[in-house]
């Protein structure tokens, strides 16, 4: 899917911390909070709420209420004049999000919408589906969050198998693994260098509802310090195989977004008017049976394809990684450095709070790409059912 009208102002986005799971933000509510900081987001912007066309709403993690979707969270911002689509596409959700409000600004349905992505993976619901039918009415039960990640439908696995997979079919080694994600750690120290420099102009401070007296969450929650030492003596997650708790991400909360526009609409509402971010093209791919790791290879090359661009003319390449296998494999096949991949952070790192995370990566590759003189940049990651979704972009600045 190919995109020519449809840019980012910049600085117009936004992302919460992101905490590991039962952390600080265990009790707030995430589509309610996703609304605060969307609404602070604006006025920063200097974008009067009234100025949206549409809204483009991302939640994998059904919440109270959350049948209404979209619309209650343009409500909750002052925007009750407009309306947009709820999606749920597991690690994909972002993409598809962005991708979705990307073809609304294409077509000119709108020219400025707001695209959003929350979860609290926290409190995932356990659900009870009734069955008249059944001997004693008996129904069926799921832990939305747990079993699901333990068990794929089609695959039969849960989803450290599927990296263990990929490991075990390209020779993956458990020291290749270790290593990358040390330098994944790394990378975020990056991030955090100089009082938090980098992520200064996207993470968001939390004010928290859920606790007494006045509490702020002002970064990332549950990151471990580590050491080569400290991931090397780690059992693996499946016996006999070579996936670490290290070297796989952790369940997270959070919630993040960005507006996209027309170019004048951008141009009005950028922080730098010199600074052009233009949303070029979403692709998505799908692995075989139980090798998820794999999707993100298809998916970028559907993406990169649509914007009829070579893996060589990528200036900077940001992944969903929730297992460290994902981006030995894609480096492989793409002919891309692994080393290279993910500065200033990702989500092996800082956790996976599934819908925002893809959201939060394509923010923090924008504001690479203008760190470093812009150029055209690469999102992929892969998500529950084999399946991946890429996004490219492209920073000019004048």
């Amino acid at each position: 899917m190919k995109f020519e009208n449809v840019f980012v102002p910049y600085r117009s986005y936004w992302s919460t911390p992101f905490c590991r799971w039962q952390g600080s933000l265990a009790g707030e509510h995430p589509l309610k909070l996703a609304a605060v900081c969307a609404a602070k987001s604006l006025a920063k912007s200097g974008c009067a709420a009234a100025r949206l066309h549409g809204i483009h709403f991302g939640m994998t993690v059904p919440q109270a209420q959350s049948f209404y979707g979209a619309p209650w969270l343009a409500a909750l911002i002052g925007a009750d004049h407009i309306t947009g689509p709820t999606i749920s596409q597991a690690c994909a959700t972002s993409a598809r999000v962005l991708a979705s409000a990307a073809a609304a600004v294409e077509t000119k349905s709108s020219n400025l919408v707001m695209a959003a992505a929350a979860d609290r993976i926290s409190n995932g619901p356990h659900i009870y589906y009734p069955d008249p039918s059944a001997p004693g009415g008996l129904g069926e039960s799921e832990n939305w969050v747990w079993d699901n990640f333990n068990q794929d439908p089609h695959a039969k696995v849960a989803m450290v198998q599927t990296a263990e997979n990929v490991a075990a079919k390209f020779d993956i080694s458990r020291a290749e693994q270790d290593a990358l994600t040390l330098r994944r750690y790394e990378q975020y120290q990056m991030a955090r260098a100089d009082d938090c420099a980098f992520q200064s102009g996207y993470i968001q401070k939390v004010d928290l509802k859920s606790r007494p007296g006045p509490t702020t969450l002002f970064e990332d929650e549950g990151i471990v310090e580590t050491t080569r030492e400290d991931i090397e003596k780690l059992k693996p997650a499946i016996e006999g195989g070579s996936v670490t708790y290290a070297t796989q991400t952790h369940p997270a909360d959070g919630n993040a977004g960005m507006l996209l526009a027309g170019p004048d609409e951008a141009k009005d509402l950028s922080d730098e008017s010199n600074v052009q971010i233009q949303l070029l093209a979403f692709g998505e791919g799908r692995a075989e049976k139980a090798h998820m790791g794999m999707a993100p290879v298809p998916a970028a090359q559907a993406a990169l394809a649509a914007a009829e661009l070579l893996m060589d003319d990528i200036a900077v390449v940001k992944t969903h990684n929730p297992f460290a296998v994902n981006d030995i494999y894609f480096s492989r096949q793409m002919n891309f450095g692994a080393e290279d991949m993910n500065n200033y952070g990702s989500s092996l790192i800082y956790g996976h709070p599934q819908g925002p995370t893809g959201l939060r990566l394509v923010i923090e590759m924008i504001e690479e790409l203008v760190m470093t003189g812009g150029g055209y940049g690469l999102f992929t990651g892969c998500a529950a059912g084999d399946t991946g979704a890429a996004i490219v972009v492209k920073v000019d600045i004048a």
